[in-house]
C-alpha cells in the first residue's frame, strides 16, 4: 500500500457517494448562505474523483511507486466511476441510454482483454487515446451533471458525449490490436510448444515400446531352440 494506490481506492469509495448525490431529488444544504443542490454536490464528488485519477498516476511515476496492483486497479476504478456516472445520468433522464450502454460495454470489453492479458503475464497499459477519452468523459459528464438543473448545458454535454464515443471506439481498437499482436501471438507460441512436447513424449513412448518388444522377442529366441534333425 502506498499513496497512489490509496488514492485509487479512494476513487472507488467515491462511486456510491456520486450515485447517492445524483439520484436524490431533495438533497441539499447551505454554505454561507449559498444553496448547494444535489447536482453541484455530485459534480464536486465527480471532479474530486477525477482529480485522484490524475494525481495517483503522476505520483506513482514521480515517486517510482508503480505497482502491478496499481496498474490493474486504476482502470477498474476509472470504469466504476464513469459507469456509475453514466447510469445515474440515464436515471435522471439527461443522457440517452444507448450512449451509456455503448460506453459501458466498451469498458467491460477492455477490462476483459486486460484480464486475459494479465493471465498471460502481459500488462496492457493505457494509451494516449484512452487518456484523451478519459478527459473528454470528465468534461462531458460535468456538463451533463450541471444540466440536471440547468437544461441549457445538456446540448454541449451531448456533443461532448459524441467526442467520448469516438475516442472510446478508437482506443478500443488500439487495445484490441495490442492484444492480438502480443497476447494472441504468445498464446499460439505456447500452444505450439506444448504440442511439440506432447509429440516428442509420444515418440519417446513409441520408441520405448518398440525397444521393449524387441528385447522380448530376442529373449524368446534365445530361450527357444529348434529340435535337432537326426
Amino acid at each position: 500500500m502506498n499513496i497512489p494506490n490509496a488514492l485509487t481506492i479512494l476513487r472507488i469509495f467515491f462511486v456510491p457517494l456520486l450515485v447517492a448525490a445524483l439520484v436524490q431529488d431533495n438533497l441539499g444544504f447551505m454554505v454561507r448562505g449559498y444553496p448547494i443542490t444535489n447536482e453541484w454536490l455530485a459534480l464536486a464528488i465527480f471532479l474530486s474523483a477525477a482529480l485522484t485519477d490524475l494525481l495517483d498516476g503522476y505520483l506513482a511515476r514521480r515517486w517510482r511507486q508503480v505497482t502491478t496492483i496499481g496498474t490493474l486497479l486504476d482502470p477498474i476504478a476509472d470504469k466504476l466511476l464513469i459507469s456509475a456516472a453514466l447510469i445515474s445520468l440515464v436515471q435522471v433522464r439527461v443522457l440517452p441510454g444507448w450512449m451509456a450502454i455503448l460506453i459501458v460495454g466498451r469498458e467491460f470489453a477492455v477490462s476483459g482483454l486486460r484480464a486475459i492479458a494479465a493471465a498471460e503475464r502481459y500488462t496492457i497499459r493505457a494509451s494516449d487515446l484512452g487518456k484523451t477519452k478519459m478527459l473528454s468523459q470528465v468534461a462531458a459528464v460535468s456538463c451533463l451533471l450541471v444540466s440536471v438543473r440547468h437544461p441549457r448545458m445538456q446540448r454541449p454535454g451531448l456533443w461532448l458525449m459524441w467526442v467520448v464515443i469516438f475516442f472510446a471506439l478508437a482506443s478500443a481498437v488500439s487495445y484490441f490490436r495490442k492484444f492480438w499482436h502480443k497476447v494472441d501471438a504468445r498464446v499460439k507460441k505456447r500452444r505450439r510448444r506444448e504440442l511439440l512436447l506432447l509429440e516428442r513424449k509420444r515418440q519417446q513412448e513409441l520408441a520405448a515400446q518398440r525397444g521393449s518388444r524387441g528385447a522380448t522377442e530376442l529373449r524368446a529366441a534365445t530361450i527357444w531352440k529348434p529340435p535337432e534333425v537326426s
